[in-house]
């Protein structure tokens, strides 16, 4: 069973938000999500972009109240 996974990187800049994801990444199993948590813009657009190079799948991006949520599933 697929498990969802947080990085709460509110207050980090590009490419903080991003970099947190890559590592994290690394250590869950296929098919997990992880939630991504940023109050830069930034990340909204280069998580998507950056999913579809590598082959991940960008489930959601969601403009929360003070931050953006965007939650990537593990592809490979």
């Amino acid at each position: 069973m697929s498990e969802r996974h947080k990085i709460d990187a509110r207050g980090a800049f590009c490419p903080g938000p991003l970099m947190e994801l890559i590592a994290k990444l690394k250590l869950i199993e296929i098919g997990d999500e992880i939630e991504v948590w940023s109050t830069d813009k930034g990340t909204a657009a280069d998580v998507p972009e950056w999913c579809k190079k590598v082959g991940h799948d960008c489930v959601s991006v969601d403009q929360e109240d003070d931050h953006w949520r965007v939650v990537v599933r593990k592809m490979k």
